[in-house]
């Protein structure tokens, strides 16, 4: 149950991590995106927001994955959510938009990498 706990302890913080990076400092990041501004800001804190929001299912499967094995399901099937549709979104993308292509496949890399690291953790629990 340790390394179950470790792997989505570790998806979990980098995903909280990346949500308040994008709150505290988002026109760092709004420029990869194509933003600038005030909307810029807005939209990248927004997203961190929403980031925040997607992780409360991963806070509860951390807290005690045996018991809220269906929290760590949730978050396994949001991580896979969020690697498939930003590859859609990034296959869309010109070839010519490279920062922007860029940035989202940012995004598929560690998304993606979380979502193997909490499919490991997952089939670590022992078996109901």
């Amino acid at each position: 149950m340790q390394l179950s706990r470790l792997a989505i302890g570790l998806v979990l913080l980098l995903n909280l991590q990346c949500a308040i990076q994008f709150i505290s400092s988002p026109a760092i990041y709004a420029g990869g995106f194509g933003l600038t501004g005030l909307p810029g800001d807005m939209v990248i804190r927004g997203t961190g927001i929403l980031f925040l929001m997607w992780n409360v299912p991963y806070i509860f499967a951390f807290a005690n994955p045996v018991k809220y094995r269906t929290s760590y399901l949730q978050a396994i099937l949001m991580q896979a959510i969020g690697f498939i549709g930003e590859f859609v979104l990034w296959s869309t993308v010109p070839a010519n938009q490279i920062i922007l292509r860029s940035s989202l496949f940012r995004f598929i890399v560690f998304d993606g990498a979380g979502l193997l690291l909490i499919i490991f953790g997952f089939l670590l629990l022992p078996q109901l």
